[in-house]
């Protein structure tokens, strides 16, 4: 059945018919409203990648340069230059999702678009500043530039959520910071190897690179229809929370909450510190100075997450969904755990090191973004929207990504940085496990049986 189908059924509404105050985004909405549910899911899912995938393109091409020979900062306490450079970037994105986490829970459908295209143009600014302002003070400019781009995500996820195919298009949304990382850090290398700009103007310039890739998705975006009431009936409406319904639903999950985010927090700093250092990394590794390394290291981790979280999307049981995702978290961080354990052990090189490594942390990293909230939604019965539980777990996790930077970048500590990574890796599968094992337990009996709403028990709530 064509979702076209579902709307005289399900007593939803379709699209407006033309006339004189429609808008020419009308037609396309109308066609993709009619479009078999794969057709659906595979435009939605690549505009909404390619949205994201463009935003990195302003975030992360500066972890390409080295910048060897810039002093450090003194006024930060002779923090190394570029590691004062991510701490300030993740600082400022780290704000922005505590910032996030009522914006994006209250923020209706129609700002969402002039959100994101804001939040690119602040952070296209930013990056001309850092070209133009000298070091150490052009340190501000990437914190003005995390700041900017941290609720990117929770506005295109809002097209996203509470949708049938969401598990399918959240996937490829996800893929998008799998990969997109890499390849924007390759073509910020490639920026600096044929000399088109220098250290300090390669990420503006890069940046500028993506904005015809960014106006075509972001326009894609637009198109998209809202959910169907097939859609709504099977994952709940997705509305604006207010602060008496955020509490409700913190309160209700509390203990599950806390566990499932002790761990994201972990993860978010172990893949932002592998992310960030990459560079410094692979030079480490004997493999620094090549531009296609970093896109090497995440094209297969990409591929392979999204079909494994993606083939999820045939689950309709809501319940057993968010159990599967737990047992796939799980199965990441023994990914991530053994791998560094074989590559202490030199049974795997350092390529297949990284591979597995960055595997297992997107494993489990990934559902946190999308589809692990949209299903706990889904299966609570609450009428709300999944963009707020992913912000609350998003502040949390990039405050912990800054807390690890520092930890790295003080005097007392001097491991290598492929030895800090290996260890980082060990700490954060044993201590996730642990957690990951409590939280599922936890919501195996806290969530309602499918025909009981979570409405009616908030009330009971401890």
């Amino acid at each position: 059945m064509n979702r076209a189908a579902t709307f005289p059924l399900d007593g939803a509404s379709p699209p407006p018919a033309p006339g004189p105050g429609s808008s020419w985004l009308d037609g396309p909405r109308r066609w993709l409203a009619a479009a078999p549910a794969p057709v659906f899911a595979l435009y939605a899912g690549l505009m909404a990648f390619g949205t994201y995938f463009a935003m990195y393109a302003f975030r992360k091409p500066f972890a390409a340069a080295s910048f060897a020979g810039v002093p450090a900062a003194g006024f930060l306490g002779g923090v190394d230059y570029k590691i004062a450079l991510v701490i300030a970037q993740v600082a400022g994105y780290a704000i922005a999702k505590l910032v996030g986490v009522k914006i994006i829970a209250e923020m209706p459908p129609s700002r969402r678009i002039w959100g994101i295209l804001a939040q690119i143009a602040v952070a296209e600014l930013a990056l001309v500043g850092f070209g133009l302002i000298p070091p150490p003070w052009n340190i501000a400019c990437l914190f003005l530039d995390g700041l900017a781009l941290g609720m990117v995500w929770g506005m295109v996820f809002g097209f996203v959520e509470g949708r049938r195919q969401s598990d399918l298009i959240g996937a490829m949304l996800c893929a998008s910071f799998i990969l997109s990382s890499g390849v924007v850090k390759s073509v910020g290398e490639t920026v600096l190897l044929s000399h088109i700009a220098g250290q300090f103007w390669m990420p503006a310039v890069t940046g500028l690179l993506f904005i015809p890739l960014l106006a075509l998705c972001v326009t894609g975006l637009a198109i998209l229809p809202p959910p169907s009431a097939a859609d709504i009936a099977e994952r709940m409406e997705r509305k604006p929370m207010d602060g008496p319904a955020r509490t409700a639903l913190l309160r209700h999950y509390a203990l599950g909450l806390v566990s499932l985010i002790a761990v994201y927090v972990a993860l978010t700093a172990l893949r932002d510190f592998r992310d960030n250092f990459a560079g410094e990394i692979w030079t480490e590794l004997g493999l620094g100075g090549r531009a296609d390394v970093f896109t090497i290291s995440e094209l297969p981790v990409s591929v392979v997450v999204l079909g494994v979280l993606a083939a999820l999307t045939v689950l309709r049981n809501n319940r057993l969904a968010l159990a599967v995702y737990m047992a796939l978290m799980a199965l990441g961080l023994v990914i991530a755990g053994l791998a560094s354990l074989a590559f202490m052990a030199h049974a795997i090189g350092p390529v297949a090191w990284m591979l597995l490594l960055g595997g297992g942390l997107y494993l489990a990293y990934t559902p946190y973004n999308a589809m692990l909230f949209d299903r706990l939604i889904a299966a609570g019965g609450s009428v709300g929207n999944a963009g707020f539980l992913i912000y609350v777990a998003d502040s949390s996790g990039y405050v912990g990504s800054v807390a690890l930077l520092v930890l790295r970048s003080m005097n007392g500590v001097k491991l290598p940085w492929a030895r800090f990574l290996i260890d980082a890796s060990l700490v954060t599968s044993l201590g996730g496990l642990i957690l990951l094992g409590a939280a599922t337990l936890y919501f195996q009996r806290r969530l309602p049986a499918p025909a009981t709403p979570v409405a009616a028990t908030l009330a009971e709530a401890p």
